[in-house]
């Protein structure tokens, strides 16, 4: 029998610098449960939000980016306008090793709220705070909390290292530290 998965993420985070700050286990009282689970691990948001308006009438263009999109929000409690999104960043800092592979979903506790968590894979040797995408699907304001757990990482384990990683590239989300921007 293999490493168990909860194990093998423990000895990643602790050795490796893998999760930092690491939970050792699930946090849940009184919160929305965050920390190491069975297959992964449960992410939190910080305090920092950027909330999508659309007060300037801009149109939302990947290649040319628009920042006045954003307004900048700091608090506990994030309110989501109906039918729109926030960008917020992880508490956590990643480090995933060469032979890795994560993806990351929504914790049900707000899917059932008809919030949605969007996060593209964290590649091998990818490394930094993750930038999450968090919309309001409903026709109705929606309560986001900092600190508390937003979404779960999955890690997928390959058989052996991948030819050309996310460093070797010099990916251009290599090393964020705030909520990041769309770029090209």
């Amino acid at each position: 029998m293999g490493v168990k998965p909860d194990n093998w993420i423990r000895r990643m985070a602790l050795e490796k610098g893998m999760i930092e700050p690491f939970m050792d286990g699930q946090v849940r009282e009184n919160v929305i449960s965050y920390g190491l689970s069975s297959y992964g691990y449960d992410i939190r948001v910080t305090d920092e939000f950027k909330i999508f308006t659309n007060v300037h009438s801009a149109i939302v263009d990947p290649k040319n980016f628009n920042p006045d999109s954003f307004v900048d929000y700091k608090g506990d409690v994030c309110v989501i306008p109906p039918n729109s999104f926030v960008l917020a960043r992880t508490v956590e800092y990643f480090r995933i090793p060469r032979d890795i592979l994560t993806l990351c979903v929504g914790k049900s506790t707000y899917a059932r709220c008809g919030l949605i968590v969007n996060v593209t894979p964290f590649e091998p040797e990818w490394e930094g705070f993750v930038t999450l995408e968090i919309s309001n699907t409903t026709p109705l304001p929606a309560r986001i909390y900092a600190y508390e757990g937003i979404a779960q990482v999955i890690f997928l384990s390959a058989d052996g290292l991948c030819d050309t990683s996310y460093a070797d590239r010099n990916g251009k989300y290599q090393k964020q530290q705030g909520i990041a921007m769309p770029r090209i």
